[in-house]
Order: structure tokens, then C-alpha cells, then sequence
């Protein structure tokens, strides 16, 4: 009686010993997978190196350089100042300072002709108008305008302003025979008012200009 009760005692205890071996068998599977699947996870992040998001700090496209914007402003001012000179003495029947009264540079004789009223309208009148208009469509708020119709807007008046600029060439040349010193430089300025416009187009498009500043930012060292 006393050998069965060793026996068994000696077969429990070597179960108890074989399920622990199997226990920390298995606890040792499972914790092998682990450190090999982490392994793993962590030699697949270093092969794909650090993850960055590349952000771009690039302007955006912008219209026409501030320096052609400040030059049409001041021609446009300029071509005012003549027009309402011109103005002034077309209504005062005045003479123009420093002009000739005769020979191929003859203001007066340009200033008085039937050619100086259009539909009935002093031709000095009308360019008083056209620079007024070219004042506020030359300034720099509205070349950094953003509706297309401003600069389209801007493309077709120089247009007409050439045309016409070019309907009185013709007619001080040919039809009255002496120019006017005062309507040359409008003609001029209105000539350079589109060669600019013109040139603003075809390098930048119909965008908004860059604005301008005048004191620029400093630059950091």
C-alpha cells in the first residue's frame, strides 16, 4: 500500500514537472516570435528610412514686376499733367509756354485747326479723359488686381489710344503740316503706355503684378 502511494506520488510529480516544461516551452515560442516579428517591424523602418513630408515654401506665380508697374503710373501721371495743361489753354485760347509759333512746330496753329475737335468734342478734352481713365487703370492697386476683365480692359483702351494717337500724326503731318510740341509728348507717352502694356502681357499674362513696397524687406543674414 505504502509503494502504490509512493508511485503515484512520483507519477504526479513528474507531470507537474512535464507541464511545466511544456508551459515554459511554449511561453518561449510565443516570446521568440515576438522579439522576431519586432525585430523585423524595426529593421523595415530602418531600410525605409525616417517618413518626411516635404513642404514647398515657393511664391506663387504672380503678373507683372513692380518696377513696370511704378513706370506706367508715372507716365500716366505725366501724360495728366499735359492733357490738362492742354486743356486749360484750349479754353483760355492761350498760348503754350516755350512752344513756336511758326514754321514745322507751330502749337498754335495745331491747337486752333478743324483736326483739334473730334465729333465735336476738343480733342484736348478727350485725351484729359483718356489720362484720367489711364491713372487708375496704371496704378498699382490695379495691376494687382485679380479680375482678368481689369487687364483685359487695359490691353483694348491702349489699343485705341494708339489708333488714335496715330489718326493725329497723320493729320499734324499731312493735313495740318506743323506738329505741337505739348501733343508730341502725349503722343510719345501714350506710345510707351503701350509698348509696356503690351510687353506686361507677353512676358507675364493676364495675372495680378507683384506688389511693391518702397522700402523692401530686408533680407535675413
Amino acid at each position: 500500500m505504502t509503494a502504490s502511494k509512493s508511485s503515484r506520488a512520483r507519477n504526479a510529480r513528474a507531470t507537474a514537472q512535464a507541464g511545466a516544461r511544456g508551459g515554459a516551452a511554449r511561453n518561449g515560442a510565443s516570446g521568440g516570435t515576438a522579439v522576431r516579428d519586432g525585430d523585423r517591424a524595426r529593421n523595415g523602418a530602418a531600410a525605409r528610412g525616417p517618413q518626411t513630408i516635404e513642404v514647398r515654401d515657393e511664391p506663387a506665380e504672380r503678373g507683372p514686376a513692380p518696377w513696370l508697374q511704378i513706370a506706367t503710373f508715372v507716365l500716366a501721371l505725366a501724360g495728366l499733367g499735359v492733357s490738362i495743361y492742354l486743356t486749360i489753354a484750349h479754353f483760355t485760347e492761350s498760348a503754350l509756354a516755350g512752344c513756336s509759333e511758326s514754321g514745322l512746330v507751330n502749337c498754335t496753329k495745331v491747337t486752333t485747326s478743324p483736326q483739334s475737335y473730334v465729333f465735336g468734342i476738343p480733342v484736348a478734352v478727350l485725351g484729359l479723359a483718356f489720362f484720367v481713365f489711364c491713372v487708375a487703370i496704371m496704378s498699382p492697386w490695379a495691376w494687382r488686381a485679380s479680375r482678368r476683365e481689369i487687364h483685359l480692359v487695359r490691353i483694348a483702351s491702349l489699343v485705341v489710344g494708339i489708333g488714335f494717337v496715330l489718326y493725329l500724326v497723320y493729320a499734324e503731318l499731312f493735313t495740318i503740316g506743323s506738329i505741337c510740341l505739348y501733343c508730341t509728348s502725349v503722343h510719345v507717352i501714350t506710345f510707351l503706355l503701350f509698348v509696356l502694356t503690351a510687353f506686361a502681357a507677353a512676358a507675364w499674362g493676364l495675372k495680378p503684378g507683384a506688389p511693391w513696397k518702397l522700402v523692401p524687406d530686408r533680407q535675413p543674414e
